[in-house]
């Protein structure tokens, strides 16, 4: 599975001069792995995450001297919060409904104060220093808010997607690098099909390190699905990709499985019939709780010290 991890140039540095911050992210990642604006935050002691991003996000907003908006997915409670922090250190969660609108205004405004592509710069060298722990929890984190910001289907969101399937690979996590990368080819056979070669191709060498027999059954058929369209709308233009394809329903083929004619209940989600509800865009992503007003962890009182929560 092949995935570059070079820096691109400079100008992906963070905008020094960008306009007035309007809104900072923070991630919790399933480990307690916390992390604010792109950065992994350390985490010393026995310092709770929220303690974590309540102190970083009300230092910005003294900093500022106004209040903050924060958006923290937290995938130890499966939830997304939305917070406002002000400068004295207080700070409460409001209810989706009661946020600003996403808008591509703001979403533009967010992203020039912290732009993704310097994520990515900051992800590659954790990555080049070996450190993949930290470079796959930032790339988590980058696409888990690309996908909430900009949706799944998003070009940037892809690609986090996909950096994030390979980081997953490099340590060894096949069977994930496999679900991740499998989500990508499928967006891509459905929005893109004359680009999605490269995309299953990525899915295919994750899926040929898997040993469970289920799970080779069941993810070697939407990649046999997913080659069998490339192949009909003649986009198969590397001998690679022949022999790829070839592979898989070798593998199949030899491990007792018979091939259905039709297309397999996981390739459903390519193309949706009329009159049939479309499939969800990425099924695997887990579901996110919407925020409630006054969650207990996220909020505190003026005058608190940092680190405390009431």
């Amino acid at each position: 599975m092949s995935h570059s991890l070079t820096p691109r140039d400079k100008g992906n540095l963070p905008a020094l001069n960008a306009a007035p911050l309007v809104r900072l992210d923070a991630y919790v990642a399933e480990d307690g792995s916390t992390v604010v604006n792109g950065h992994l935050l350390e985490m010393g002691g026995m310092r709770q995450p929220n303690e974590a991003i309540l102190d970083a996000v009300a230092m910005f907003a003294r900093t500022l001297g106004a209040p903050v908006a924060a958006t923290v997915i937290d995938r130890t409670a499966q939830q997304v919060a939305r917070l406002r922090v002000h400068p004295d250190g207080s700070s409460r969660t409001i209810a989706d409904e009661d946020d600003l609108p996403p808008g591509r205004e703001r979403t533009a405004a967010e992203e020039a104060a912290f732009p993704p592509l310097a994520r990515v710069e900051r992800i590659i060298q954790h990555a080049q220093r070996e450190e993949l722990h930290a470079a796959f929890v930032l790339a988590s984190a980058l696409r888990e808010h690309l996908t909430l910001r900009r949706g799944a289907e998003d070009e940037l969101s892809l690609e986090a997607r996909a950096i994030e399937a390979y980081l997953a690979y490099l340590r060894g996590d096949h069977m994930l690098s496999t679900v991740l990368a499998l989500t990508v080819a499928r967006i891509r056979c459905r929005t893109d099909l004359d680009r999605a070669a490269p995309d299953v191709a990525r899915a295919t060498a994750a899926w040929q390190r898997l040993w469970d027999e289920g799970q080779v059954a069941t993810r070697g058929q939407e990649l046999l699905h997913m080659w069998e369209r490339l192949s009909a709308a003649g986009l198969l233009h590397e001998p690679s990709h022949h022999a790829m394809a070839e592979a898989v329903r070798s593998r199949l083929a030899q491990g007792g499985r018979s091939l259905p004619p039709q297309s397999p209940p996981a390739a459903a989600a390519l193309t949706a019939g009329p009159g049939q509800a479309p499939a969800p865009v990425a099924p695997e992503d887990k579901p996110l709780k919407p925020a409630r007003r006054g969650l207990r962890r996220f909020t505190r009182r003026a005058g608190r010290s940092p680190g405390t929560s009431s």
